[in-house]
């Protein structure tokens, strides 16, 4: 809703308050103001002129040269190009130094020889939207509709010196949708009375039921209609402060009869239509529903076809108008009409939204039916046009109206207490304050009992209930004076859950070893919802899903990570590491689903390219694998790894992770075939259940202090049956090296010519060590021997 402050002047005292002290406190009050426009921002110097010679430029046929009287007994040449710019025009003319909106300044210049002392102007160039333009003006100059005083203020003659607030209105505040309804909002934030308009006018002998005669056989629908008959109008343009009330509102003027009607719309709130009587075919205005089928076209040149749910203004036959939504183009007031129906109507809400809704159709009629409009001003707005259209177009008012009625306009009375009122506030508002402010709202009001016993105007139909009073009166006694309470509950501190903690440290330790955290979908195709599933199930599937890309539940994280890693490589980007931690969704017992977080790695080109150094590696199975053993550790697991097949994977580069034995993942290299599929090169996976080693209890760290005394290292290299794993010649050396045996590492791989057919050849590095003492040599021996002994029966060849 767009207010113009000079117009709101009219109806209540704004008590000289600045635009923008005004916006704060009607938003302070519960409409919030979005914008405060100033229609005079970036204009000066701007004049009225009068064209006295008008000839054409002789050396351009597009331009014209012109004399312009701008007052003081001052004839400027001016150079126009507008189309429609004559002799006798009174026009809007920025002189030399004159400042337009967007910063253009005015300046005397030269148009192909001739000099130009200025510029004659549109409407647009004083800032004015194009829709808002009257269509004679839209692609020329605007020429005022009277003769003016050459030299007049062009801001003040024109009300641009006039400042639009924008109300941001919620549905619920339908009354502020117009003029009054704003005038009374603002009468009663400023404690001021409103003005309403004097309606007072001439009734010609005859009477409207003379020439019209009125049937409504849709009442629940249409409980009240009004019809008035203005003859003898002089359809024409509107009057200047018409023309700018109406942009101000951001309605494009037309004519002084399809004017007025906007004009009493934005008012009173109250949608109205003319109708050209002449066009109607008939005396007669019968409001049905349509015939299903039936076709009308509309103001918008569009045919449509009616449902027989559809409330339509008829002729008595033929459609003539959607009640409520927008008339139709065979009776539309032209320059030829002279004599008019003008109707008020109040149309249920549900009927207009329905019918707005089927055609695609919204206006300014159709939203206030929508949201409702005051029924006792049905009537009063009827009148305020006919008063209008005697002043404006010269018509004469028939006696009378014709009035179909079956609407209650009673008022509703709404019984509260103070104590309910304060109870709800958490305040201790006086009972004085309180009368006060419904004495401002307008609202008819008794104290008994401990009662406010209150009669709400029909005007304001959001107010229902007793909460819709507590907040009227929280609104206007200010929202600043609700004092601030903390609320008084048990407090508990915020913090992490363990699992939650766990989870936060095994994304830090992911992301601090270089993966990028990606978020796939949790739907998949039937066909890769179980592929590299550790747990395959029954696969479940939506009910009605929106492709059948996206139809089952995922089993495992792989596949859409693959697709990322695919996405990102054809855009070459070579060197890719994702992870993603996320559920995976399987059958379980009595068809429930068991949905587990998993996490799983994707990578694929070089870990390591340090080119200035002359150092590559390229992604392969042991950097993963050491991925998941320090993330086991930072957990503060120990994890293992057995070989092992899955489908999709390289049969020899595939071994499943184990965590006390059990099975809680799979790592290994994706198959050449899937590969291909895929467009990838070497890429190496990783699936875990992340919610086991998450859950997994473990022992807290303990600390202990760094020993001073040294460590004695041994090596031994090892032949050994290529199928022997390293992890099981591990074990075999912890197991015999007891307490002392601090670590082992493999440190040499060598399978070659000099090696026998299906051996291979693998060194360690043990490391012994006592926290208490020195160990001797014989000590380190003993235990080296013990070592030695074990592996000798294992099956194992020293080298």
């Amino acid at each position: 809703m767009l207010v113009s402050t000079k117009w709101l002047k009219e109806y209540v005292n704004t008590q000289e308050l600045p635009p923008a002290e005004l916006g704060e406190k009607i938003t302070r009050a519960g409409i919030e103001v979005d914008a405060v426009i100033d229609r005079s921002e970036g204009l000066a110097n701007l004049v009225v002129g009068y064209v006295t010679d008008c000839v054409k430029h002789p050396e351009a046929d597009k331009l014209s040269i012109c004399q312009v009287d701008v007052g003081g007994g001052e004839i400027d040449q001016i150079i126009c190009g507008a189309p429609n710019i004559a002799k006798g025009q009174s026009v809007i003319v920025a002189r030399p130094g004159a400042k337009l909106p967007g910063g253009m300044k005015i300046k005397k210049a030269k148009l192909r020889g001739e000099v130009s002392n200025g510029m004659i102007c549109s409407l647009q160039e004083l800032g004015i939207e194009s829709k808002l333009v009257p269509k004679n003006y839209a692609e020329g100059i605007y020429v005022l509709p009277e003769q003016v005083a050459p030299g007049t203020d062009v801001l003040s003659y024109l009300d641009l010196d006039d400042t639009v607030l924008e109300l941001g209105l919620t549905p619920n505040r339908a009354d502020a949708m117009s003029m009054l309804g704003v005038a009374y909002e603002v009468g009663a934030i400023l404690e001021e009375d409103v003005r309403l308009p004097e309606i007072d006018y001439t009734e010609a002998v005859d009477r409207a039921e003379s020439m019209l005669s009125l049937e409504v056989e849709a009442p629940e629908a249409n409980p009240l209609y009004v019809a008035k008959v203005v003859r003898n109008i002089k359809v024409k343009e509107s009057p200047l402060w018409l023309q700018q009330r109406l942009m101000a509102a951001g309605v494009r003027p037309h004519n002084n009869v399809v004017d007025v009607t906007n004009y009493v719309l934005m008012e009173y709130g109250q949608p109205l239509h003319a109708f050209d009587y002449d066009s109607l075919g008939s005396g007669n205005i019968t409001v049905r529903q349509a015939k299903e089928g039936e076709k009308i076209t509309t103001l918008d040149d569009t045919e449509r076809t009616l449902s027989a749910h559809q409330l339509v203004i008829t002729n008595g036959t033929d459609p003539v108008a959607l009640a409520g939504v927008m008339g139709g183009a065979n009776s539309e007031v032209s320059e030829e009409t002279t004599t008019v129906v003008i109707e008020s109507a109040y149309f249920a809400a549900d009927s207009v939204r329905r019918t707005s809704k089927d055609h695609n159709l919204r206006s300014d009629a159709s939203s206030r039916f929508e949201k409702g409009v005051d029924p006792n001003r049905v009537i009063p707005a009827a009148e305020r046009a006919a008063q209008l259209l005697a002043q404006l177009a010269e018509g004469e008012v028939l006696a009378g109206s014709l009035i179909f009625d079956q609407l209650d306009k009673q008022e509703r009375t709404v019984q509260v207490s103070p104590d309910f009122i304060n109870s709800r506030l958490g305040m201790k508002i006086r009972l004085e304050d309180m009368l006060d402010i419904l004495s401002r709202l307008k609202f008819n009001t008794e104290a008994a009992n401990n009662q406010l016993i209150i009669d709400v105007p029909t005007r304001r139909q959001d107010i229902q209930i007793e909460e819709d009073i507590v907040e009227e009166i929280a609104r206007l006694y200010g929202y600043d004076e609700i004092p601030a309470t903390l609320p008084r509950t048990d407090a508990t501190s915020g913090g992490l859950s363990p699992y939650q903690a766990k989870r936060r440290i095994a994304r830090h330790f992911l992301e601090g070893a270089g993966l990028l955290q990606a978020t796939t979908y949790s739907l998949t195709s039937e066909a890769a919802a179980t592929q590299f599933a550790l747990e395959p199930t029954e696969t479940t599937r939506l009910l009605m899903p929106m492709s059948e890309e996206r139809s089952t539940l995922r089993q495992s994280l792989l596949p859409h990570l693959l697709e990322s890693l695919s996405y990102n490589t054809a855009r070459r980007t070579d060197s890719v590491a994702l992870y993603e931690t996320g559920s995976v969704f399987l059958k379980g017992q009595d068809e429930l689903l068991d949905e587990q977080e998993h996490l799983a790695i994707v990578m694929t080109g070089l870990w390591v390219d340090h080119s200035w150094q002359g150092e590559k590696k390229v992604v392969d199975f042991f950097v993963a694998k050491g991925i998941v053993e320090g993330l086991a550790e930072k957990l503060g697991l120990e994890v293992s790894f057995e070989r092992g097949e899955m489908d999709g994977l390289h049969p020899g580069r595939t071994a499943f992770i184990l965590l006390d034995g059990k099975r809680i993942g799979v790592i290994g290299a994706l198959h050449p075939s899937e590969q291909k599929k895929r467009d990838l090169k070497e890429t190496i996976v990783v699936e875990l259940n992340l919610a086991t080693l998450l859950t997994r209890e473990t022992e807290a760290l303990v600390y202990t202090q760094v020993s001073r005394y040294p460590t004695i290292s041994r090596d031994v290299a090892l032949v050994l049956s290529n199928i022997v794993e390293a992890q099981t010649i591990e074990g075999i050396i912890r197991k015999a090296g007891g307490k002392l045996l601090k670590d082992v590492r493999v440190f040499d791989l060598y399978e070659g010519d000099r090696m026998e057919q299906g051996k291979k050849s693998l060194a360690f590095s043990l490391k012994y060590f006592d926290p208490e003492k020195t160990l001797t040599d014989e000590e380190v021996n003993a235990v080296h021997e013990k070592i030695i002994h074990a592996l000798t029966e294992s099956g194992a060849e020293l080298r």
